[in-house]
């Protein structure tokens, strides 16, 4: 998304950049895994595919992507790639459309998980959605085995839709309103949203 090109969003523990052809490699080589693939329901794909991956949903305005760097690892290092750690993206039906988004939090890295950093890149990019892309209502879906995603967007306040036997997934929803906006500014204990571009 083109929005977001150029934004660098800073948590506690985390800092969400955009994804650029820099993070690819990476990227790809966390995608090789069969737990990652089976936990975000995709596919593997080539070096070649990844990169084009990368620019179009750069320039998708159906697609909000950032990658997920482990704040402390970045601020000592200045190394965007030794400090990613997942990604975060929110999914629209179309263009026109963006009053529900699909998101999706992915920690790839083992030794960050159990930190909270998925927790906080989610509630940061739920956000960002709210405020510069106006999304009104969040979906996530999540397979049936997944059971820390299940319970931490319980814990966030999403309800379940359905379940689908087939793809072996959960659908929540959560409706934005001001209280939950109010518990999520709360829940960051500050935050910071940069954008070079607009000096946002």
């Amino acid at each position: 998304m083109v929005i977001n090109k150029n934004t660098k969003i800073i948590g506690k523990n985390v800092v969400l950049v955009p994804y650029r052809e820099e993070h690819v490699p990476k990227y790809h080589k966390w995608m090789q895994s069969e737990e990652l693939q089976q936990l975000t329901a995709s596919e593997p794909l080539s070096l070649e595919e990844e990169y084009e991956m990368q620019k179009s949903w750069q320039r998708d305005e159906n697609k909000c992507t950032f990658i997920v760097l482990y704040k402390e690892k970045y601020e000592n290092t200045g190394d965007e790639i030794e400090s990613m750690i997942g990604d975060t993206n929110l999914f629209f039906a179309t263009p026109d459309d963006r009053i529900c988004a699909e998101a999706e939090i992915m920690v790839a890295e083992p030794w960050a998980r159990g930190r909270k950093c998925g927790w906080e890149a989610m509630l940061l990019m739920f956000l960002y959605g709210i405020k510069y892309l106006e999304v009104k209502q969040f979906i996530v879906k999540v397979s049936f085995d997944n059971i820390p995603s299940i319970s931490m967007f319980q814990k966030m306040g999403f309800v379940e839709l359905s379940r689908s036997k087939v793809f072996q997934e959960i659908t929540f929803s959560k409706l934005v309103e001001s209280t939950w906006i109010q518990w999520i500014e709360i829940s960051l204990k500050g935050y910071e949203i940069i954008d070079k571009s607009t000096n946002i």
